[in-house]
């Protein structure tokens, strides 16, 4: 079964990475945020294939101290609305 796609657009995964994901800064923090999760692999916070995110409390990916980080299911971490500059907001207001 095909989904039909709502805008009728394909999605340009290429143009994306060239324009985005392939940027200096983008390589830096997604090394950043592997190195994170690594950390709480090794000390056995999460585990391969366990539906968690590695969250950093403060939004930024660079900041990888032990209390920066903390392990949250994945759509609790994903479902976070952001600010213009991508920091995350706070749902107790």
């Amino acid at each position: 079964m095909v989904r039909p796609v709502a805008n009728s657009t394909r999605r340009n995964y290429k143009g994306e990475y060239k324009n985005y994901q392939s940027t200096t800064e983008q390589k830096k923090r997604r090394a950043s945020r592997n190195t994170a999760r690594s950390k709480m692999l090794a000390s056995g916070k999460v585990k391969k294939g366990d539906g968690k995110d590695v969250a950093h409390r403060n939004g930024n990916p660079k900041d990888n101290r032990k209390s920066n980080l903390k392990v949250v299911s994945a759509s609790k971490n994903r479902s976070y609305k952001r600010t213009k500059t991508a920091g995350k907001v706070s749902r107790k207001a």
